[in-house]
């Protein structure tokens, strides 16, 4: 049996909001993607990093390896979601102007085919369906390099003044 291990180190995820607080929330998004605010530690821990932004649409990429796996030797399902929630959510926050903020109030997630790491990595994708003042709805979906789906979701958001 091999071993293997990761070191994760992040910053203060709350002085990571504090720099968002004066921008929309794509020119926060934009600030990570760049590298200007640090990334936030879910990302560190896990491995993603933005890839594409625009208004309503964001895109990641997951590597694919051991540390995201299941007891039965696949990626577990709680990866995806995680990642799902992220986009989806991140595609509402780009949408955002300063001032307004958003909170995933639910998920739905379809799991259609098993990720392992001979993928390599995936691109996961989310875009807004509709933004209102008090709520926003986005979908999601997780596709390989040959574009074949993995999985795919829908969120709910609560939006509201900050």
């Amino acid at each position: 049996m091999t071993a293997g291990s990761r070191l994760i180190e992040w910053e203060d995820p709350t002085a990571i909001a504090a720099m968002g607080r004066d921008l929309s929330g794509l020119e926060f998004l934009t600030a990570i993607k760049e590298g200007r605010i640090p990334q936030p530690p879910i990302s560190k821990l896990l491995g993603f990093y933005l890839t594409h932004l625009e208004h309503g649409a964001v895109h990641l990429v997951l590597p694919i390896g051991p540390h995201l796996y299941n007891p039965i030797g696949s990626v577990h399902g709680g990866i995806a979601a995680t990642v799902l929630d992220t986009v989806m959510g991140c595609s509402i926050h780009s949408m955002l102007p300063k001032g307004r903020a958003y909170s995933t109030l639910e998920i739905k997630i379809s799991y259609l085919r098993p990720m392992t790491q001979a993928l390599g990595e995936v691109t996961v994708e989310g875009r807004v369906l509709n933004l209102g003042r008090k709520a926003a709805f986005a979908e999601g979906k997780i596709l390989d390099s040959a574009g074949k789906l993995y999985a795919t979701g829908t969120t709910t958001c609560a939006v509201w003044d900050a």
